[in-house]
């Protein structure tokens, strides 16, 4: 059994990060690992009720998960947080607590264009958006700072699920974290 760790997919709204984390999780269950996925949807409804989308609410909504993940991660499960997460400095400091718990933190970058993004609309967001029913829509009027440096980049409009999925999976096990 190894150890766990957070494994943070960010990316626009319907890049599919929750898709990859899924796919992801479930190799790993069979596998034997602990496994949680830290879906942002769930994390708003139940932790992060009462939130909205101002930079502020989203940085606190960030930490929240972020220091679920770090909490699962120390207690050996591998957390697969697939969540937005567009400001760099909120996914530092995620990524500061966990380096200071001495906690294993890997950041991937689920890279789709937001062309690819809005003909998918998983949620109908884009939608909404181009409808004039929805404003503050992640990387269209709303900012996304894309990770400088992430420790893999996946640009899933290339690549099948599994495809994805799997290129995480390699990475893990070169972390030796699966």
């Amino acid at each position: 059994m190894t150890s766990g760790a957070t494994v943070w997919l960010t990316g626009l709204p319907s890049a599919g990060k929750t898709t990859i984390a899924h796919e992801l999780a479930g190799r790993l269950r069979e596998e034997g690992h602990r496994v949680e996925v830290l879906d942002g949807d769930e994390i708003r409804e139940f932790i992060s009720a009462g939130l909205g989308f101002s930079r502020e609410d989203r940085h606190t909504n960030v930490q929240r998960i972020g220091f679920v993940a770090e909490l699962l991660a120390r207690n050996g499960v591998l957390a697969l947080v697939p969540v937005i997460a567009p400001y760099t400095d909120s996914r530092d400091a995620v990524r500061k607590r966990h380096q200071q718990n001495g906690t294993p933190y890997v950041e991937i970058h689920v890279a789709t264009p937001v062309e690819v993004c809005s003909v998918r609309d998983v949620k109908g967001l884009y939608a909404k958006q181009a409808a004039g029913e929805l404003t503050g829509l992640t990387g269209v009027d709303d900012p996304y700072e894309e990770p400088e440096s992430p420790d893999l980049r996946i640009e899933s409009q290339n690549q099948t699920v599994q495809e994805s999925a799997a290129s995480v999976y390699a990475l893990l096990t070169e972390r030796g974290l699966a």
